[in-house]
């Protein structure tokens, strides 16, 4: 029988979910025990994620003009980047990390072999498979934010700006998720979908991912 897209969403997800016990850092944010400053950096670290990653999906969506389900993701991907990147400045202010420290601020490696994958997909993979292949791996991305939004609430006495960033991607996002479907679908009657190519790059992916985590676990254990 023929799968439809959301059912290949479902069992790409399914297969592509992460080790709940990969990432470290969650469950120290959870409690409280992780340093503010942790938190800051996390923060940092994503000014140049979320930066990277607009650029990608913007080159996505220029690839992808021929494939126009796949292009108008990608676009709304780049859109959503930019409303994040607005909601940042107060989580900032919230951890104490002005503008000076932003400015002097040196990325850490390991933090940011994410986005530099997503760079190497932008130019390099084939459309419909770099849509199934984020869609999967934006389910665990935004179970991690709910957590974090919870708990800079409940923990950290964080208020709703500071929280907006995490409640942004934490939030469910039906207008994406109709047309992740649509991109899929159209990639399945075009025959345009390699599985095998899907899984390894929702593999490296979650790799990358798990680094992004376990970078800020390391710093936040070395300064505890």
């Amino acid at each position: 029988m023929t799968r439809t897209a959301r059912e290949l969403l479902e069992t790409t997800t399914g297969k592509l979910a992460p080790d709940p016990q990969a990432n470290r850092l969650l469950p120290l944010i959870g409690r409280g025990a992780a340093r503010r400053d942790t938190l800051a950096t996390l923060a940092l670290e994503q000014r140049y994620v979320i930066a990277a990653d607009r650029r990608a999906f913007l080159h996505l969506a220029e690839r992808s003009a021929v494939e126009p389900e796949c292009s108008a993701f990608f676009t709304m991907l780049a859109e959503g980047e930019a409303l994040a990147h607005d909601r940042l400045g107060p989580l900032l202010a919230a951890c104490g990390a002005d503008e000076a420290r932003a400015a002097a601020y040196e990325p850490l490696a390991g933090a940011q072999a994410y986005p530099a994958y997503v760079a190497w997909l932008a130019l390099n993979g084939a459309p419909a498979d770099v849509v199934l292949a984020l869609s999967a791996n934006f389910s665990a991305w935004g179970g991690y934010c709910a957590t974090i939004a919870e708990a800079l609430r409940r923990q950290y006495g964080f208020d709703d700006a500071a929280c907006g960033f995490f409640d942004l991607f934490a939030e469910p996002a039906p207008d994406l998720e109709q047309k992740a479907v649509a991109a899929v679908q159209a990639g399945l009657d075009a025959e345009l979908i390699s599985e095998e190519a899907v899984h390894r790059y929702g593999r490296l992916l979650q790799r990358y991912e798990e680094m992004f985590w376990h970078t800020l676990w390391e710093l936040d254990r070395g300064e505890s």
